[in-house]
């Protein structure tokens, strides 16, 4: 039997928009315009954010008006006191020794005939502020640094150019500390800058590139649930949800008072404030005020996962405070929705993981001294992420970043960008499930979105990747080690048994890859390489029974019938030792993050859907339900982070990675999957179980919304199926003959057995 990614992929081969802002173009190249660092000596102990200002004249009607924009750290402007967009942390966080996105705005609307005023605030960001797991300050460089061009066209056709050179005058502003990872400090007493010139900076301009991910901005405006008075006599405010963002709030008190914000995900078992899992970092902000007049504050270059703020020095007016979620500008896509409210409490737990990991690169968590975009968790989430939101963009971005970091060896960074080599660690770069992100996001992308370009532009590092483990390995055996089935709570699976499992996994998508791009001199040569590797996984790992050799886990029969390691004969024997080893730990999963994306999969390719329900139903640890039961709004990172008895772990509470079950309540429980690229053609197989009576899946394709529904009344299934435009698709009603469809609405009726 074919694996559902093989036969999908085989099947296959067979048959910048800103919100609030325009953006006018991406010719500009910042000809005339020079990187300006502050003229002053900062305090490098704890610098506070410098500002740059500029002031000019207009005297005649304006036809159009083109501000662009970078900056060494993340640049806040401002044209006459209003704000230049709506995004936040810009430029983005990129590899910048090689790439630095700039912005552009229209800013027609913002100036005025007469005198105009120009004021641009840097923050430290991922560029010099202490980031990473050794929060190790200057990665990219030391300097606050500017880069800005305005270009305005007069009604007369007349031209003016506004640039960032010496002219300019820089001064220490009100935002006196601003850390990713700490939180910021906001002095609103200093409102006079002592103003002094600017050094022009010796810096590349050929780094800078077009904005290509969608901008950070703020989606939702959050009202406290309720306001504690814990154990320990501390105002708590409880917002309901665990976020990634910050409090806007609003306050009045005497001038020099401090409020003083701490952030955190948990309430320990007491009901104080838990703080630990944030390893180094403080989240907490800290506003002083200037004077007895009612002010709104928030932070401007920080963020925090959160969904419990402890406040001091003031008393807490519940309608004074507001949680704000920030995530990328990303478009949301499919729903689903079903008889089970646990499970819709986990497909909002996805949502919110999702959207609170998904700014500007795919982190890990949100909330402690880390926030990386590490590679594994990324490729395992890449198609839960594809159903529930449009992430072409955002993923075209972020792996371009993955190819500038590869090695010229073709080895593959843990995360991107690497941090780690800018903080001259030196962590493995051969790490499977990590690593192999580079053969395994590229095509997944091409599947969901159909863009041969974006395939061919990273087909080299494909290969690269590949061809860097073949380098490494002896006698066609991978053995490098890595992490493993990270967070398995179970023993641990061989990991050269893990490592050769991926390889051939990368090897089968090079194929796949080079059959689409129409490489057929590779097709042969990886072929070859694909046929050895799996001869010798079945003479080390596979005894004649179909049973593995090593110690055996969940995961190694997984990868095993998913990567397709098996030859059909020996499929059977895997599957049912697969299922053994669940009925073993009384029906419950005991993967990790590689193991646990396929394994309902696993399950349900191969006779044991019953089984496959009985596991997304569990509601005790480990499990998909355990933590909805115990009152998460996000995904943890551990199966049991908060043990039954609520004393909780020291580790993230928002880590997408297992949510990459939400993969298979779309294309299994609802039954919507692709069997070309882009869902030009597509089957509808829903598998009804688990005690669900109805199910509702929307995904809106390139072509238009495909719609499966269905709900069940004792054995009779009907089925609601919308198919829009240009699709082809198969339908499966079960009990009844297999049905194709062109554009349409259909509804069947069948019968379950």
């Amino acid at each position: 039997m074919l694996l559902r990614f093989y036969f999908t992929s085989c099947l296959f081969l067979a048959v910048c928009s800103l919100v609030g802002s325009k953006v006018v173009g991406q010719e500009l190249l910042f000809t005339h315009a020079s990187w300006i660092n502050p003229g002053y000596a900062e305090n490098q102990n704890r610098r506070a954010c410098p500002v740059f200002m500029k002031d000019f004249e207009s005297s005649q009607r304006i036809a159009s008006a083109t501000v662009s924009i970078s900056a060494h750290g993340l640049y806040e402007a401002y044209l006459n006191d209003k704000r230049v967009g709506d995004a936040w942390f810009t430029p983005g966080f990129t590899n910048y020794d090689s790439r630095i996105q700039y912005q552009q705005y229209d800013i027609k609307k913002l100036l005025k005939k007469g005198k105009n005023h120009i004021q641009v605030t840097i923050g430290e960001g991922w560029y010099r502020g202490a980031f990473g797991n050794r929060q190790t300050k200057n990665l990219y460089g030391k300097d606050a640094g500017l880069i800005f061009q305005l270009d305005i066209t007069y009604v007369d056709g007349s031209h003016a150019e506004i640039v960032s050179d010496t002219s300019w005058r820089s001064g220490s502003g009100p935002i006196v500390y601003a850390d990713i990872y700490n939180g910021e400090t906001d002095d609103a007493r200093i409102q006079t800058i002592n103003w002094t010139g600017v050094v022009v900076g010796n810096y590349s301009k050929e780094v800078l590139i077009p904005t290509v991910a969608p901008p950070v901005k703020i989606h939702a405006s959050i009202a406290p649930v309720k306001v504690l008075n814990t154990p320990l006599g501390e105002q708590v405010i409880d917002f309901g949800q665990n976020l990634a963002g910050w409090v806007r709030f609003k306050v009045k008190g005497h001038a020099g008072d401090t409020i003083t914000l701490e952030h955190a995900e948990m309430l320990d078992k007491s009901g104080n404030l838990y703080t630990k899992n944030l390893r180094a970092a403080q989240a907490t902000d800290r506003y002083i005020l200037k004077d007895d007049h009612a002010t709104v504050f928030a932070p401007h270059f920080t963020w925090h996962g959160f969904r419990y703020v402890k406040v001091k020095g003031c008393v807490v007016k519940p309608e004074d405070f507001r949680a704000e979620a920030l995530y990328s500008d990303i478009q949301p896509a499919g729903s689903f929705s079903c008889s089970n409210p646990l499970l819709n409490q986990l497909q909002h737990n996805i949502i919110w993981s999702l959207r609170s990991n998904f700014l500007d690169v795919p982190t890990d968590c949100p909330q402690r001294s880390e926030r990386l975009g590490w590679t594994a968790d990324a490729q395992v989430f890449f198609r839960t992420a594809a159903f529930n939101y449009n992430i072409k963009s955002f993923f075209e971005k972020w792996m371009e970043d993955m190819a500038v970091a590869q090695g010229a060896d073709g080895s593959m960074p843990l995360v991107v960008p690497d941090v780690y080599a800018q903080a001259h660690v030196r962590p493995p770069r051969i790490v499977a499930g990590w690593g192999d992100a580079a053969t395994i996001l590229p095509w997944q992308h091409f599947l969901v979105y159909n863009d041969t370009a974006v395939l061919q532009r990273h087909y080299p590092g494909m290969k690269a990747w590949v061809d860097h483990i073949r380098s490494k390995s002896h006698d066609t055996l991978w053995t490098s080690g890595g992490f493993g089935d990270w967070m398995a709570p179970a023993d641990s699976t061989s990991l050269p048994f893990i490592d050769q499992c991926y390889w051939a996994y990368s090897i089968q998508l090079v194929i796949l890859a080079a059959r689409t791009l129409g490489n057929t001199a590779d097709i042969a040569y990886y072929e070859d390489q694909l046929s050895q590797i799996k001869k010798a996984f079945l003479a080390h790992y596979i005894g004649e029974d179909g049973k593995v050799t090593i110690a055996p886990t969940q995961t190694a029969y997984v990868l095993a019938l998913q990567f397709n390691m098996l030859p059909d004969s020996l499929q059977p024997t895997a599957a049912a030792e697969l299922a053994a080893l669940v009925a073993a730990r009384n029906n419950h999963l005991a993967t990790g993050f590689l193991g646990t994306p396929y394994l309902l999969f696993a399950l349900s390719d191969h006779g044991y859907s019953d089984l496959a329900f009985t596991l997304l139903n569990q509601d005790t640890s480990p499990s998909w339900l355990y933590p909805v039961k115990m009152g998460a709004t996000t995904i943890w990172e551990k199966w049991d982070a908060q043990r039954p008895d609520s004393t909780l772990q020291e580790v993230s509470f928002n880590h997408y990675a297992y949510g990459a079950v939400g993969d298979w309540l779309y294309r299994e429980v609802a039954g919507i999957d692709l069997t070309q690229p882009g869902y030009r053609q597509l089957v509808i197989r829903p598998h009804p179980g688990g005690g669900l009576t109805w199910v509702k899946a929307r995904y809106p394709s390139t072509y238009g919304d495909i719609v499966s529904n269905w709900t069940l009344n004792g054995k009779e299934i009907k089925m609601h199926v919308v198919i829009p435009k240009g699709i082809q698709a198969t339908v499966y009603v079960p009990g009844k003959s297999t049905v194709s469809v062109n554009t349409g609405t259909y509804d069947f009726t069948g019968t379950i057995e």
